[in-house]
């Protein structure tokens, strides 16, 4: 079977005839042309793996002859060959869009060399990226066994979303393989965050960084060496997505990398209002009870961030003037681009940025967008589409461009949920798929996390007798009515409020702009 069909341009393709011969020795099918002219008649003819290209040749250059087979064959692999060094002729080449460039004499060494990396690159990737992953399976597994700490879960958790970004091409196989390590995963932390969540809240154990210390911890220390800083809390911005769009930024920015964890339930009501308010969803009610909203009430849950943000630099009698936006669209976006010299007039500046927590439930509701964002790839993929390719682009531009430090941070991520639970609630319960609560909840206790005492975890109580319940792994409730259409209707859809690695260790990225 060809390794490959070649075509070699190049006026003294009869000098050739030693590289073209340890080609053919490896596989590869070589087609000859000595001229442009004829070049582009076989292209015409014929299509090709990869084209090796003389840049200096009588009649049409080698220049003029890639000009003319781009148009004809776009995806193809183009290498210039050429005895010249000079730097003109090689910006030429290399802004017409060749994949390589290679020097004569050339020998076949480095020629193979090239064909590897422009034609085998993917096939040799994914090989290497399997055996890599099959050897580190095994000591995967056992960190996942042995995770002991919130530290621990993490390193746990970033290994298995590199692994994730490294198989997303890979076969089915290996792809089920890291899906079945992810959920193993997933039943490991849920009986991790069981055992020590109500010690972290109550203070008998030490908490990792959490949703209400986010402010004290990570921004106020930047605010008291005198700098000024841009929050961005991107809601439900999973790290995985983080790590998809890193690379749109690298230009602009240096990063520091961590992860912390959001507290539960995993929902911008309680996780997010705890970010701005630096406090607990319980001392919220109790302190700021007309800026806290209870489950049955129709009221918005997340209205009042501003005012409570305004709360918490009162309560660490913080100076700084600050600005708060909630960017719901990128008609939002391009207003405060307008604006955004006022901006500058804050020594704080914080955003809410909507877009994924929008597309997320946009993916329950509306079957063309259940089609794109069908599983954990596609969902990253419209994610970095999405900051492609609208002005939130160009806002980072212009935040890189003021020298201030940014935080890029979220409130939770979301799971995707495969496996309905029955649960039964009174007219009361809130509606949220991952998490419930209420005074009359039934269930089997082994399919759920509960929250029995919901005030030893500073969550409010709507009645005395109320709990909270949630979902792990990639469980998410429905009811014994019409169970099969909604348990057939929400498979496959990205949920949050519960219990897994993906909703609860989420990224807070320090950006240092590299104009500053």
């Amino acid at each position: 079977m060809s390794n490959g069909r070649l075509l070699w341009v190049d006026d003294e393709i009869a000098m050739m005839r030693a590289q073209i011969f340890f080609l053919e020795s490896k596989g590869y099918e070589v087609c000859k042309a000595s001229n442009g002219a004829d070049a582009i008649d076989l292209c015409q003819e014929q299509s090709f793996d990869l084209i090796l290209l003389d840049e200096n040749m009588p009649g049409l250059s080698g220049l003029e002859t890639l000009t003319k087979i781009k148009t004809l064959l776009p995806t193809v692999p183009i290498v210039m060959v050429t005895k010249s060094e000079e730097e003109d002729i090689m910006n030429q080449a290399i802004g017409s869009d060749i994949a390589d460039y290679l020097i004569k004499p050339v020998n076949p060494n480095q020629i193979l060399l090239t064909l590897k990396r422009n034609i085998h690159k993917q096939e040799i990737t994914n090989e290497v990226r399997q055996l890599n992953y099959r050897q580190e399976f095994g000591e995967l597994g056992m960190r996942i066994n042995d995770s002991m700490t919130a530290n621990d879960w993490m390193e746990v958790y970033k290994r298995l979303v590199f692994w994730e970004l490294q198989l997303t091409e890979i076969g089915s196989d290996m792809r089920e393989m890291l899906r079945m390590q992810k959920q193993e995963a997933n039943l490991g932390f849920a009986k991790f965050v069981k055992r020590h969540y109500e010690d972290w809240i109550t203070g008998r154990e030490e908490s990792p960084l959490m949703s209400n210390h986010i402010f004290k911890q990570r921004v106020f220390p930047l605010l008291d060496r005198g700098e000024k800083v841009f929050v961005l809390i991107i809601d439900n911005f999973r790290f995985d997505q983080w790590k998809a769009i890193q690379g749109e930024l690298a230009d602009l920015f240096t990063f520091d990398e961590e992860l912390y964890y959001s507290i539960l339930p995993t929902v911008t009501q309680y996780a997010r209002n705890a970010i701005c308010s630096g406090l607990m969803p319980l001392q919220i009610q109790q302190l700021y009870p007309s800026l806290w909203v209870d489950e049955d009430e129709d009221e918005g849950k997340n209205l009042n961030e501003k005012e409570l943000l305004q709360t918490l630099m009162e309560r660490y009698r913080r100076k700084e003037s600050f600005s708060y936006h909630k960017l719901n669209d990128s008609i939002a976006v391009d207003k405060l681009l307008g604006q955004f010299n006022n901006l500058l007039n804050h020594q704080l500046n914080v955003m809410v940025i909507n877009f994924i927590d929008i597309l997320s439930h946009s993916k329950s509701e509306n079957q063309m967008v259940h089609e794109l964002v069908g599983n954990e790839a596609a969902f990253r993929s419209i994610t970095l589409s999405w900051f492609r390719h609208t002005s939130i682009r160009y806002l980072f531009r212009e935040i890189a461009r003021s020298g201030y430090r940014v935080i890029i941070t979220t409130d939770h991520g979301s799971v995707q949920v495969n496996t309905p639970v029955k649960i039964i609630g009174d007219r009361q319960t809130n509606s949220n798929l991952r998490f419930k609560v209420g005074k009359n909840l039934s269930y089997k206790e082994r399919e759920v996390v509960e929250l029995r005492s919901p005030q030893k975890v500073q969550l409010p109580s709507p009645n005395l007798s109320s709990a909270y319940v949630l979902a792990f792994g990639d469980r998410f409730f429905a009811y014994p009515n019409n169970y099969n259409y909604y348990a057939s209707f929400y498979k496959g859809t990205f949920q949050h409020g519960g219990i897994s690695m993906e909703e609860m260790i989420i990224p807070l990225i320090k950006l240092t702009s590299k104009e500053k």
